[in-house]
């Protein structure tokens, strides 16, 4: 995967209810907490579950002049249709890492875009909670890009989740390590 310099732009996007919103705010949170420059703009359908989400963040050095995101180094894609949707925006040499569990076709794509195939919801099952299938994406992409180590961003997930969910970050924890390691593995 090609990269600019330090700055990188990453967009996630799936389905109301898959934690799009969170795992974005997480990222940028965990970029804010090693001291980078950071921009974190969430989209997401009025219908909300079931309905379409997506982030946008920018992690920097140097300050970031806007938040909007028109060709991304990174997509990850948590379903087909933001798969369809956001996968020609990815720029070239960029990185596209998918959910393999809800994407059955891959749409045409520039030979230079390395693609990263993930079961993340496999993966958040075998963990006994679906819903955490976001945080191993996000554990994955973290791994692939050497950017931030999953513990960093597991150290963020208690300014991130309201104090009801602080039951959750054990599991979440497991599923950014659980994505880290499928891509150790892999050589993805």
């Amino acid at each position: 995967m090609q990269n600019n310099g330090s700055c990188r732009q990453v967009v996630i996007a799936g389905f109301g209810g898959q934690g799009i919103i969170l795992v974005g705010k997480l990222l940028a949170q965990t970029a804010m907490k090693a001291g980078r420059e950071v921009t974190y703009m969430p989209s997401y359908g009025a219908e909300v579950r079931g309905g379409t989400a997506k982030c946008m963040i920018t992690i920097d050095d140097e300050p970031i002049a806007s938040p909007v995101i028109d060709n991304p180094d990174t997509i990850i894609a948590m379903n087909q249709a933001s798969l369809d949707k956001y996968a020609p925006k990815v720029k070239s040499g960029g990185l596209l890492l998918i959910n393999s569990s809800l994407v059955e076709k891959m749409p045409e794509l520039d030979d230079s875009i390395e693609v990263v195939r993930l079961p993340a919801d496999e993966i958040a099952v075998e963990l006994g909670n679906k819903k955490v299938a976001n945080m191993v994406a996000l554990g994955a992409y973290l791994q692939k890009t050497g950017l931030f180590t999953a513990e960093a961003a597991a150290d963020c997930l208690a300014d991130v989740l309201a104090e009801r969910y602080h039951v959750m970050i054990p599991v979440n924890k497991k599923a950014l390590q659980k994505g880290a390691q499928f891509i150790e593995a892999n050589g993805a």
